[in-house]
């Protein structure tokens, strides 16, 4: 048993007793009958050409390196490296091979779907499907490609296309710098000419509106004189106005001033006068007043004594008559109560009354309800017992119903009950019995009724039945008092 460690870029790869397939680890013990090899995961670098054809059959070469080694990070990717390295070696011309072959398979393949301008002009494209085929089928090994460095497209000796591409290439850079010297030639003369040009107008356009400027100004400048005098005659005109308005407002207030002092003269006069008309008043005032107080000293005062006497009466009269009333009022309140209260005990006792009978109904009716029930449920034993007796009874008669029938009869007395009832129905009755004998010959052979024995004649028969006529005639009238036709009972 021995002690193995792996280097930071190695993995050891262990097979052996105790193992089915392949176990990777960085550090292991190695027991007898196992082996262990070391796996390298740096990665390695592919260098080739790649002699391919584009689609429309030009041989071309691709130099290209190929950086490819395993995933360390995928273990099941490192199983598969390790098979793959362990039966052919990492360096091995096999391995070589394998990796070279599925990157010329695959470069073929795309450089023929492609034309040579498509590969040329988009050699960034092809360099990404490159990559992208590669590593599906490289993942089928566990290895993944880290870097692809696609260099310059090479001619093959005696199909010098890309040679002549950049020769034509350089051709159409020369003429078109050969363009772009005449193009800036032409635009740098025209621009000469177009600012001389431009400069000409811009001085034309600035003569132009300068002249229109001071046109403008002059314009304006008469244009205002001509407002500023107009504005003067209107503010002439205003002060004129104004003017006007004060000397009228003047005359208005003049002829006021005027009205008004002649009428402060005449409300002085009359109120001089109403001053002298209220002195007058209040003269014949002060004097019917004397002449009151001397009345009310001789004639008032007595008639008021005599008023207030008579209201103190009234006063209490009316004491008088409000206490009769507040007493008449509190018995006929108390007489109110007292109906009240008892008019309120009364329907008190009614209440309980009427309680009294609606839960002794109740209980009634509970009482009915629970004999109902028990009767209900005395009838549904009974009908369970009856039909178990039944039940028993047409097993025992062994399943014959005709005999169960005739078993309930007699055991409820139905058959006696019947026999009772058919002998109190024929109880007191009195019939009457006639016996007739019209056979006048004896009887025949075993013949009881008389009507065999006669000749097989026809005169025999009818005599016979004319016979018979009387006595069933006489017998239908003896038992239900029906009298036969006259007719009939006088045949001979």
């Amino acid at each position: 048993m021995v002690w193995r460690v792996a280097a930071a870029s190695e993995f050891l790869v262990i097979t052996g007793w105790g193992i089915d397939d392949i176990m990777l680890a960085k550090k292991a013990w190695i027991l007898p009958g196992q082996s262990f090899s070391r796996m390298d995961l740096a990665p390695v670098n592919y260098d080739f050409d790649v002699q391919a054809m584009s689609a429309e059959k030009l041989p071309f070469k691709l130099p290209a390196v190929f950086t490819i080694g395993p995933r360390a990070d995928d273990p099941e990717a490192l199983i598969k490296y390790a098979r793959l390295v362990n039966s052919q070696g990492r360096d091995s011309r096999n391995v070589n091979d394998l990796v070279k072959g599925i990157i010329e398979g695959e470069t073929r393949v795309l450089a023929a779907s492609m034309t040579m301008e498509e590969i040329f002009k988009g050699t960034k494209e092809f360099k990404s499907e490159v990559f992208g085929k590669v590593q599906l089928e490289l993942n089928e090994f566990g290895l993944h490609i880290y870097n692809a460095n696609v260099k310059q497209l090479v001619d093959i000796p005696g199909h010098e296309y890309f040679s002549f591409l950049g020769q034509k290439i350089q051709q159409e850079a020369a003429n078109a710098a050969k363009v772009a010297v005449a193009e800036a030639t032409y635009k740098g003369d025209v621009g000469a000419k177009q600012r001389e040009g431009l400069t000409l107008q811009n001085a034309a356009k600035v003569d132009t509106e300068t002249k229109v400027l001071s046109l403008k100004q002059q314009q304006y400048a008469k244009q205002q004189e001509l407002q500023t005098l107009a504005e003067t005659r209107v503010f002439e005109n205003t002060r004129k106005a104004e003017i006007a308005m004060a000397d009228a407002e003047l005359t208005k207030k003049s002829a006021i001033w005027t009205q008004e002092a002649e009428v402060a003269k005449i409300q002085s006069v009359n109120a001089a006068k109403m001053r002298e008309a209220e002195l007058q008043r209040e003269l014949q005032i002060r004097y019917a007043e004397t002449e009151m107080e001397r009345l009310r000293a001789s004639e008032v005062v007595p008639a008021t004594i005599n008023y207030e006497k008579k209201v103190q009466d009234a006063k209490a009269q009316l004491v008088q008559r409000q206490q009769a009333a507040e007493a008449a009022l509190f018995e006929q309140q108390r007489q109110s109560d007292a109906i009240t209260y008892n008019a309120q005990r009364t329907a008190e006792a009614r209440k309980q009354a009427a309680d009294a009978e609606a839960y002794a109904i109740m209980k009634a009716a509970d009482a009915r309800l629970y004999e109902t029930q028990r009767q209900a449920e005395g009838l549904i034993a009974m009908a369970e017992a009856k039909a178990a007796m039944v039940g028993k009874l047409l097993k025992q008669l062994g399943g014959d119903y005709r005999s169960l029938h005739d078993f309930l009869l007699l055991d409820r007395g139905i058959y006696q009950d019947m026999a009772r009832l058919n002998a109190e129905a024929i109880k007191g009755l009195s019939p009457k019995i006639s016996i007739w004998d019209t056979n006048s010959h004896p009887h025949g052979d075993g013949d009881e009724n008389g009507l065999a024995g006669f000749s097989s004649n026809a005169l025999g028969q009818f005599s016979h039945i004319y016979k018979s006529l009387p006595p069933l005639l006489t017998t239908v009238q003896e038992q239900t008092g029906i009298t036969p036709s006259t007719f009939i009972a006088t045949l001979p």
